[in-house]
């Protein structure tokens, strides 16, 4: 059983403390491994607030996920939350990751999982993905070992736009 444990989205730490590159990357490896399971195929999204170094958690994460031969699109800069939500269905991606705590102390940083919606995925789906959390010591994927990721590989930068329709407002 793993030491990292799953809330309503998904899991957060202390920056530091339990909240380290280490476990972040064993909670991506996780994820992946849940995202096999579903057979679905396409891209996952990543993106990341303006925490301290969620950028760098969240390219660690992509460096995970590639290294698991999925195409990462990740946000090049802070993005919120419902912006990476809608990524999910503009960009035809099977999932999201996302690096915010949201109203959470600032010394703390989350890691919040979506569905093919856009949405929560269900308290079973993150159960599944909790127990396939490896545990500390194991080897991982990564596309730093692999010379595959974000600039190098299956993964790419994007800038997510939301479009909103309606008159535009004055």
């Amino acid at each position: 059983m793993s030491d990292i444990k799953f809330g309503t989205d998904g899991w957060r730490g202390r920056i530091g403390d339990d909240y380290t590159y280490t476990n972040l990357r064993r909670a991506t490896q996780g994820f992946a491994a849940y995202l096999k399971t579903t057979g679905r195929q396409g891209p996952v999204i990543v993106g990341y607030d303006r925490r301290f170094s969620a950028n760098h958690f969240a390219a660690a994460a992509c460096e995970v996920l590639a290294g698991n031969g999925f195409q990462v699109l990740l946000t090049p800069v802070p993005t919120p939350t419902p912006v990476i939500s809608y990524s999910v269905k503009a960009k035809q991606a099977i999932a999201a990751l996302n690096i915010t705590a949201s109203h959470n102390p600032p010394e703390d940083c989350g890691f919040k999982v979506r569905d093919e919606n856009g949405g929560a995925i269900a308290p079973a789906g993150l159960q599944q993905i909790e127990a396939r959390i490896p545990a500390a010591g194991d080897r991982l994927r990564s596309a730093r070992a692999t010379g595959r990721g974000v600039g190098g590989g299956p993964g790419r930068l994007f800038r997510p736009q939301a479009r909103l329709s309606g008159a535009p407002c004055r």
